[in-house]
Protein backbone atom coordinates (compact mmCIF):
# COMPACT_ATOMS: atom_id res chain seq x y z
CA UNK A 1 0.00 0.00 0.00
CA UNK A 2 1.57 3.33 -1.01
CA UNK A 3 2.44 5.62 2.32
CA UNK A 4 -0.06 8.41 1.08
CA UNK A 5 -2.88 6.00 0.48
CA UNK A 6 -2.38 4.62 4.29
CA UNK A 7 -2.57 8.47 5.68
CA UNK A 8 -5.58 8.98 3.70
CA UNK A 9 -6.74 5.71 5.72
CA UNK A 10 -5.95 7.01 8.76
CA UNK A 11 -7.22 10.05 8.85
CA UNK A 12 -10.75 8.90 7.35
CA UNK A 13 -10.48 6.40 10.08
CA UNK A 14 -10.28 9.34 12.84
CA UNK A 15 -12.55 11.15 11.53
CA UNK A 16 -15.17 7.98 11.96
CA UNK A 17 -13.69 7.65 15.26
CA UNK A 18 -13.93 10.98 16.56
CA UNK A 19 -17.65 11.34 15.34
CA UNK A 20 -18.57 8.03 16.54
CA UNK A 21 -17.50 9.20 19.62
CA UNK A 22 -19.34 12.36 19.64
CA UNK A 23 -22.47 10.48 18.63
CA UNK A 24 -22.41 7.41 20.49
CA UNK A 25 -20.17 7.97 23.74
CA UNK A 26 -16.13 7.00 23.75
CA UNK A 27 -17.04 3.96 25.28
CA UNK A 28 -19.64 3.10 22.65
CA UNK A 29 -18.70 -0.28 20.94
CA UNK A 30 -18.92 1.47 17.44
CA UNK A 31 -16.12 3.74 18.94
CA UNK A 32 -14.43 1.27 20.01
CA UNK A 33 -14.30 -0.54 16.78
CA UNK A 34 -13.22 1.90 15.49
CA UNK A 35 -10.55 2.95 17.70
CA UNK A 36 -9.00 -0.51 17.71
CA UNK A 37 -9.55 -0.38 13.30
CA UNK A 38 -7.48 3.06 13.34
CA UNK A 39 -4.92 1.42 15.65
CA UNK A 40 -4.31 -1.52 13.36
CA UNK A 41 -3.74 1.33 10.72
CA UNK A 42 -1.25 3.40 12.66
CA UNK A 43 0.94 0.00 13.35
CA UNK A 44 0.80 -1.07 9.78
CA UNK A 45 2.23 2.74 8.80
CA UNK A 46 4.93 2.13 11.58
CA UNK A 47 6.13 -0.79 10.58
CA UNK A 48 5.80 -0.19 6.90
CA UNK A 49 7.14 3.65 6.63
CA UNK A 50 8.93 4.90 10.59
CA UNK A 51 12.49 4.12 10.38
CA UNK A 52 13.93 1.92 12.93
CA UNK A 53 16.18 4.03 15.46
CA UNK A 54 18.72 1.13 16.40
CA UNK A 55 19.08 0.54 20.13
CA UNK A 56 22.78 1.60 22.04
CA UNK A 57 22.95 -1.73 23.72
Amino acid sequence: MLKQDLLDLIENKRAELIQAAITNGLSSSVAIRYSQELDKLLNEYNRNFIKKIPSHS
